[in-house]
């Protein structure tokens, strides 16, 4: 089901999101509907919090790049994948590492922050260990953009948003945009006489 995208200033974006423990019809149907709303939106990713459920998992779908020349190369339990058969990816209770010591700083954007965008250092490799939807443990390495949008996305668990990670240099270039954004979300809340504002 296609879901509304929770937007700055919503108070589940801030929250730290609770592990899943049941692995039933309830979590299918939520990563069906992050699924659907990621392609909806034509993100790369997309977490719980993300569409108003604080729970610990997100979907990442790497067909969606737009640089596509620029080969996405990853392993999943030691194995390279390819894209199509490993896409859309859903990670459950995710476990996230930084490996070596490269660093890159890039544009970055956000599906609950539209139309803002701003330079975001981020590892440049990252081992995340995960469920999948049965319960399956694996493990993730991956490097560049994928690492980027992984660790995007973990944020999100754990109520960061990549505002978060500027400088303030960079906050202060955006800080018109958020303050629009900030009184449209509270004047939605306020019309669907949503609670959840803060």
């Amino acid at each position: 089901m296609l879901r509304r995208v929770t937007k700055y200033g919503e108070a589940v974006l801030k929250q730290n999101a609770e592990a899943v423990s049941d692995f039933g019809i309830g979590l299918n149907n939520l990563a069906a509907d992050l699924i659907e709303t990621l392609a909806a939106e034509n993100g790369l990713g997309l977490a719980a919090p993300q569409i108003g459920v604080s729970k610990r998992v997100f979907a990442i779908d790497m067909r969606r790049r737009s640089d596509t020349d620029t080969p996405c190369r990853f392993k999943i339990d030691g194995r390279e994948i390819p894209l199509d058969i490993a896409m859309p990816l859903v990670a459950v209770n995710p476990e996230v590492e930084e490996i070596g010591d490269y660093v890159e700083i890039c544009d970055e954007g956000c599906l609950s922050f539209p139309g803002i965008f701003a330079e975001v250092e981020r590892s440049a490799a990252v081992r995340m260990i995960y469920s999948d939807l049965s319960n399956a443990r694996h493990e993730l390495v991956c490097e560049g953009l994928f690492a980027r949008c992984v660790q995007h996305e973990n944020d999100h668990l754990n109520g960061i948003t990549f505002i978060d990670h500027l400088r303030a240099k960079e906050l202060f270039k955006i800080q018109t945009k958020l303050r629009k954004l900030r009184k449209q979300t509270k004047e939605f809340l306020k019309g669907s006489q949503h609670k959840g504002f803060e």
